[in-house]
């Protein structure tokens, strides 16, 4: 099968490919495994972590988390799903389902977890292999590009939003306007329709598509907003927004940071946090890490109840690296899926 693979970890300013195409054996399902052919794979930022090593992958590696396929053949135990069902993978490949984090839904927590992509091969590729419990059937509602990124973007946005407290009426705020910055938004007007969002996107392209999906104000990280918020949820790789969200809270507000890792090169900023602006009165900082299958199960349905519609950008399999370098270097509008 053709296989994108990361051997090593590299700079994206300077490397155009870091992603190298592979002839690799087609695995083969054990136990309660199933082998799904790979339909479309959504692009992530974790991708870039991986590739920039802020969290590393196994070498070598098939990255992508964000999958969705046709189940080719079950493995022996295999009983969930019939061959032939279209089924989706997310961030959360496996977890040890013994530990105290495991049984008490907090499986994303767990020593043991092990991420889609990083940790065992994902889903830039013909195929890949999965336990069945971490296979999540894909409703209907959403054709397969659009159910790629509903699968991470939306899924830890999703996580995101119940770590936020938000209440109906409550002010949100959104630092980062690209794939699950769009989603948490529409996901946000639905649940709480008497709450206003804000948000705070570095381009103006974003700032106007924030207003467009019905977003009450929209400007730069460093602009004043109207009025302060309830909560923040921050999408973005940098430090800056951190230190900026911190001052448009409310006393007793949180601040959600949804990223597997910040890019250090502004680390720096961090240095400019004042207790008494920017932490005093009981504000919070709270990290999400990765998902459970309840985030992803409930999110799905969340998803086509509203019904949720990411925008795309659909790239053809063999411009992978495009995908992630315009990810790297471009502002984002949506969500960027990769078809075979």
């Amino acid at each position: 099968m053709k296989a994108w693979v990361l051997k090593r970890t590299c700079d994206l300013v300077t490397e155009s490919h870091p992603l190298e195409l592979a002839d690799l054996p087609v695995p083969v399902p054990e136990d309660n495994e199933i082998l799904i052919r790979v339909s479309c794979c959504g692009v992530c930022h974790t991708e870039l972590d991986e590739i920039e090593g802020r969290t590393l992958p196994k070498f070598p590696m098939v990255p992508g988390h964000q999958v969705i396929g046709i189940i080719e053949k079950r493995g022996k135990n295999a009983t969930n799903y019939k061959t032939g069902a279209r089924v989706g993978v997310a961030w959360i490949f496996s977890s040890c389902g013994e530990c105290e984090l495991c049984k008490n839904d907090q499986e994303n927590l767990c020593e043991s977890f092990k991420g889609t992509g990083r940790d065992e091969n994902g889903g830039y590729a013909e195929f890949m292999v999965v336990h069945e419990k971490f296979a999540y059937s894909i409703p209907d509602t959403f054709s397969d590009t659009e159910a790629a990124p509903l699968l991470c973007a939306g899924a830890i946005g999703y996580r995101s939003l119940k770590l936020a407290g938000m209440k109906n009426g409550y002010t949100l705020g959104l630092t980062g306007f690209g794939a699950s910055g769009h989603l948490v938004l529409k996901m946000a007007a639905y649940l709480y329709p008497e709450s206003k969002i804000l948000v705070f996107a570095r381009s103006k392209e974003e700032q106007v598509f924030a207003r467009s999906l019905g977003a009450h104000w929209a400007g730069d990280v460093t602009d004043p907003p109207p009025f302060k918020a309830n909560a923040i949820i921050d999408t973005t790789p940098v430090w800056k927004t951190i230190v900026e969200s911190l001052l448009h809270l409310k006393s007793a507000g949180r601040l959600v940071i949804n990223a597997i890792r910040k890019e250090s090169a502004d680390q720096k900023a961090l240095l400019d946090i004042r207790y008494q602006d920017h932490l005093w009165m009981e504000k919070e900082i709270k990290s999400v890490a990765n998902i459970t299958r309840k985030d992803v199960e409930e999110f799905l349905q969340l998803a086509a109840d509203i019904p949720i519609k990411p925008e795309l950008e659909i790239y053809p399999f063999d411009q992978a690296n495009d995908a992630l370098l315009d990810l790297k270097q471009k502002h984002v509008r949506g969500a960027k899926v990769l078809v075979w």
